[in-house]
């Protein structure tokens, strides 16, 4: 196995490359390429963390908690063992690991070593790849992002060293020991070393080996095109094609008055810590900077035309010796004027913002002092002292017995963190007194066929009826489902509400691609019952809009968001709720216990399906979104969170899940009923899943599925108009028999699973496992992969 460690070390580039990464993983695994999940989603921060020098803490490892040596020390076990895992299970050809921190923070050749040491048992064949552009430009982009997160030296710093004889050492030298109480640390306030890409060439091959490291240009146009796939191949060296990436419009450098904002912010913000006296959380620092924004041109690369000229000679070298440097990328902007600090404007004094922000200064500090107070103290007083391992907090019986030693730790860490889950969030109402209802039809637009859900089933013979009934009782006028495989009567049950005029089922047996819902969605844009719409939402029958608002219907969601175009509706997971046998009851009546409202983790509790207005600003339709915003859109598309609240800057591109910061339940969320009963879980596991085809559905699917800490009752006021409709429907003598027919043949295949010693153990297991709410979280964060 080869494995390429890209390491940037421009980090909105480098961000841009791992999107795309992610968004082709499924893809690049089935051509033996392994883009690794369990150092981070997208960015390997974890991976980063774990290699940095013990006593070099960088505001990633303080935000992350990672500050004491043997926090990290934990942290570097672990990534080194769920990686190992992570490649044990896929056997890929190649493995492919990207950090911009790995090359733009680390100032220690032992860092690099700790790096070797953690992937040389997985292979001795490691290369490094990094992306440079001209220095000046670099030198912008790393300076703005060091602003943004407290720098306050100008870059007459970097200017000063031009004459030095070794830019990389003199560079070095002005970094100051992280001292975390005053915010300073070493990557923020010290000069860019790494514009010396020459040395930085032979720091990295003093470990790994000469020729290890390849330069590649910095081509921002390619990078946020279609085309930046074809980077990917060439930079990782993928033979095989992987399609085309969504295209990007490459983020605009920050204003130069605005950063001289920053820059005289955070000088006066460093003097108040340098007091001792507060502890100022970094989203709250950078927050604050957020608000002193103006906009203008930003800082000019043609205005460093000196450190340009200071690299041009190994610049030269390098392209020679690297075929992927193209030395028309590497050349300098037009020369400029010399760079001065910019005026701030508007008569901006960094004092007068300072004692407007000190309340909330003071009020975050003393939220943070309880959590950070005690590691920074233990830094600063021994730094070769052990912390304080943190109490491990009572357990439950299950998980007293058989929780990993990973889950173990997790949830001692969960204690004290901000993603232990509760259920305190916002002003939702866990119960809601039934409304009155009178169906009265829809009378669409001429020429529109209303709000659409298109769907993909495989098997859900006894659930469609309730599903489809309960959607038209909240207004969705027609659905266009696919499906594929069927054995359960579910494509005749289709076919029989289709005649009936109900709903649009097209057949997907002939899906091709790793995933059938894909190919059914794509297929689904040449429909003119698609096309013709007003409002589209991709659900699956496990799922069910649950409108908090008003009467319970799109009219009123749509009344509470006019000018939303897009409404996040996120999951609400749903667990089995102790119901064990298969019976032809309402789903939502059945199951009522969920997960908390506050779950930022693991990442599926928060995912979302959107509901979207047709307006032609995106040109596909995804699992959880729609994709590919069209160009001349980015302007329309206004993105609300389920509480109404605009979400547009973190959604509009990408994304198929809340933060803690975009969370919200108020109008709409999404009930997801992933497992129903017992038995329903065990036809699930036995059949595999619509998305990801080559995914088994095992216990570790149950731990992340079945939640039953908290309750919610609020879609059960749709129980008198779900029945009528559903009385209505089976009015039809040949839909009743189809619907009976589909679950005896579900009670028929429980029945023979449970005979099935594979999946009898897997039914027992499920139904002995006990756990809380955090414990859960913690055991889920323990799985190497969602599996």
């Amino acid at each position: 196995m080869k494995i390429i460690v890209h390491i940037g070390p421009d980090g909105p580039a480098t961000d841009r490359l791992q999107r795309v990464l992610h968004a082709k993983r499924d893809q690049l695994k089935s051509k033996g390429v392994l883009y690794a999940r369990t150092p981070g989603a997208k960015n390997h921060t974890r991976l980063f963390m774990a290699v940095s020098a013990p006593d070099a803490v960088d505001t990633l490892r303080f935000n992350r908690g990672f500050i004491t040596p043997e926090k990290q020390a934990a942290l570097r076990a672990e990534v080194a063992q769920q990686l190992a895992n992570e490649v044990a299970q896929s056997r890929p050809e190649t493995l492919i690991l990207s950090a911009h921190q790995l090359g733009s923070n680390p100032t220690y050749s032992s860092e690099i070593r700790y790096l070797r040491d953690l992937l040389s048992p997985l292979s001795e064949e490691i290369e490094i790849v990094a992306h440079i552009d001209d220095p000046a430009r670099m030198l912008v982009g790393r300076y703005t992002a060091q602003l943004l997160e407290g720098r306050s030296r100008p870059l007459d710093l970097e200017l000063g060293l031009l004459s030095e004889e070794s830019w990389w050492d003199a560079a070095r030298a002005t970094h100051p020991a992280p001292d975390l109480q005053a915010g300073r640390f070493s990557e923020v306030q010290g000069a860019v070393h790494w514009l010396d890409f020459k040395r930085l060439q032979q720091e990295w091959e003093a470990v790994f080996g000469a020729g290890r490291l390849r330069f590649r240009s910095l081509d921002l146009p390619l990078l946020y095109s279609e085309a930046a796939t074809e980077e990917i191949r060439a930079a990782f060296g993928i033979t095989e094609t992987i399609g085309k990436a969504e295209p990007e419009r490459a983020p605009a450098l920050p204003s130069a008055a605005w950063m001289a904002r920053c820059r005289q912010m955070n000088d006066v913000l460093l003097r108040l810590l340098a007091l001792r006296e507060t502890i100022l959380p970094r989203q709250l620092w950078r927050k604050m900077l957020g608000e002193i924004k103006v906009h203008g041109a930003p800082i000019d690369p043609g205005s460093l035309h000196a450190v340009s000229e200071r690299f041009e000679h190994d610049l030269a070298t390098l392209a020679a010796a690297h075929p992927g440097l193209d030395p028309a990328r590497l050349a300098p902007a037009p020369k400029a004027t010399p760079w001065q600090e910019a005026d701030p404007t508007l008569g901006f004094r960094a004092t007068q913002y300072l004692m407007a922000f000190r309340w909330r200064i003071a009020q975050a500090s003393k939220e943070a002092e309880a959590e950070k107070a005690p590691e920074i103290a233990a830094i600063a007083e021994a730094p070769s002292a052990p912390a304080p391992a943190p109490a491990m907090p009572k357990l439950s019986p299950w998980a007293e017995r058989y929780l990993p030693d990973l889950a173990r730790q997790n949830v001692a860490k969960l204690q004290r963190s901000p993603f232990r889950p509760h259920n305190r969030l916002g002003r939702v109402k866990e119960e809601a007194e039934p409304a009155p209802y009178t169906p009265a039809p829809r009378q669409s637009p001429k020429g529109s066929t209303g709000n659409i859900i298109v769907g993909c089933m495989k098997n859900e013979a006894p659930y469609i009826v309730e599903w489809v009934a309960y959607h038209r009782a909240v207004g969705f006028d027609n659905f266009l489902i696919y499906s594929n495989g069927c054995e359960d009567g579910t494509a005749q049950i289709l076919d029989r509400l289709q005649a009936m005029g109900v709903l649009q089922h097209r057949d997907n047996d002939n899906w091709a691609g790793k995933s059938p819902q894909q190919h059914a969605l794509d297929r689904s844009l040449k429909e003119p019952v698609l096309q013709e719409a007003d409002w589209i939402a991709h659900i699956d029958v496990d799922e069910f809009v649950n409108i908090r608002c008003g009467n319970g219907t799109l009219a009123d969601l749509f009344e509470h968001v006019p000018d939303a175009s897009n409404i996040a509706m996120t999951w609400r997971l749903f667990g089995h709720n102790g119901v064990t046998r298969l019976e032809d009851r309402p789903v939502i009546d059945q199951f009522d216990t969920c997960a908390p409202k506050f779950c930022p983790k693991p990442h599926t509790v928060w995912g979302f399906k959107t509901l979207f207005r047709n307006i032609g600003a995106y040109g596909k339709i995804s699992c959880h979104r729609p994709n590919k915003l069209a160009e001349g859109f980015e302007d329309k598309v206004k993105w609300v969170n389920g509480s109404g609240a605009d979400m547009t800057r973190e959604a509009l591109r990408n994304g198929w899940r809340n933060s803690k910061k975009t969370i919200g339940y108020d109008l709409v969320q999404l009930n997801h009923y992933a497992l129903r009963s017992a038995e329903s879980f065990l036809i699930k596991r036995q059949r595999g899943r619509a998305l990801h085809v080559d995914r088994s559905i095992g216990l570790n699917y149950w731990i992340r599925m079945d939640w039953g800490g908290a309750r919610d009752l609020t879609i059960k006021r749709n129980l008198p108009r779900l029945r009528a409709e559903i009385d209505r429907l089976l009015a039809d003598p040949e839909l009743r028999r189809l619907h009976e027919a589909g679950l005896a043949w579900h009670k028929a295949k429980a029945e023979e699973l449970h005979n099935t010693p594979e999946f009898e153990e897997l039914y027992q297991q499920a139904l002995t496992l006990r756990l809380t709410e955090t414990e859960r979280v913690a055991y889920a964060l323990a799985l190497d992969l969602e599996s």
